[in-house]
């Protein structure tokens, strides 16, 4: 009897140890099916179709592309109303480069307002040329001047702004950052370039943030290519990417677009010219007149008839003189 129920024993042991072995072949091993289990995913998305397959990058990419289109519309629209809003005559002044305040240009237009009218006073012009004598010397005379310089500063600074730009390249591959390159440019450069970058050094220093920085920049300098100067660095700071190339491409545009502008006063410099000797044939032959004939210059003078005809002349030259200079002048 012990000999039977040890041999049963022993092959109820036997039998659970194959029915144990036969559970693990066919259960198989787990890290097996785990692998097994993603190459039939990676399989199936191989044989997807090719539009749906999207990998991280691609959306990483995306998304930067549209924070960058984002930020640049959002910079873009926020200098334009900076310029709409910042012509008063303060910032005038400021884009002229002058250390004047308001109060006293004001005073200075109205003492060449004084003076052209006392002019004409003097000289025994009616009433109403001695009014316009003073309008011109109060409004007329200061407002050209300032233009004029305002047209000469961004001239300048638009000439110098690409070296600065390729100083600044420069720098970056050599590994300096981009504020000790400011900083080169704002030791080194000439004016109005020097001046402006030592502000923004200067604001940086103070902490000022690089969007407000270039913003309060373009407020003092309102040229395209400031405007795609700041872009392409509050781009860069916000969203990332090599400074040195987009800087470098900048440049690029930049002496591209100077190249267009030396191209376009050439072809037009025969226009200008011609503008310039019909409207100074008037004026010529007034004064051949009067050293030939001095009485027949005077009666525009003295009559009433010849001063009406003096101010309807005067009104047909300005006319014209406008519409040549709308003709021969070109933006872009």
């Amino acid at each position: 009897m012990m000999d039977l129920s040890l041999t049963s024993l022993l092959i109820g042991l036997l039998a659970f140890c194959a029915v144990a072995a036969a559970g693990f072949a066919f259960a198989g091993d787990p890290k097996l099916d785990v692998a097994t289990e993603k190459a039939r995913k990676r399989a199936k998305a191989l044989n997807a179709d090719p539009r749906q397959r999207v990998s991280t990058e691609e959306v990483s990419t995306l998304k930067r592309r549209q924070q960058t289109t984002q930020n640049l519309k959002a910079l873009n629209d926020k200098q334009q109303d900076t310029k709409k809003r910042h012509a008063s005559l303060k910032h005038q002044i400021m884009q002229a480069g002058l250390e004047v305040k308001e109060e006293t240009f004001w005073l200075i237009s109205a003492g060449l307002g004084c003076a052209f009218a006392f002019i004409a006073y003097s000289l025994k012009a009616p009433p109403l040329a001695i009014a316009a004598a003073a309008a011109i010397g109060l409004f007329g005379l200061p407002r050209w001047v300032l233009g004029f310089m305002i047209g000469g500063r961004q001239k300048k600074f638009s000439s110098q702004l690409a070296d600065g730009i390729d100083m600044i390249v420069r720098g970056v591959k050599s590994g300096l950052p981009l504020n000790q390159c400011m900083q080169i440019i704002a030791k080194e450069s000439p004016e109005p370039l020097r001046g402006e970058f030592q502000r923004l050094v200067d604001g940086q220093a103070m902490g000022v943030p690089l969007d407000q920085n270039m913003n309060r920049m373009f407020e003092r300098v309102p040229l395209p290519e400031v405007n795609f100067f700041a872009i392409v660095l509050v781009i860069q700071a916000k969203a990332g990417g090599n400074l040195s190339e987009a800087l470098g491409n900048l440049s690029t545009v930049l002496r591209a677009r100077k190249m267009l502008r030396e191209k376009i006063k050439a072809l037009s410099a025969e226009a200008k010219m011609s503008a310039m000797i019909i409207g100074a044939m008037p004026f010529v032959v007034a004064g051949m007149l009067a050293a030939i004939r001095p009485q027949y210059v005077s009666l525009l003078i003295t009559t009433d008839s010849g001063r009406v005809v003096l101010i309807v002349c005067a009104v047909s030259m300005l006319l014209g003189i406008l519409t040549m200079r709308k003709m021969i002048n070109f933006k872009f």
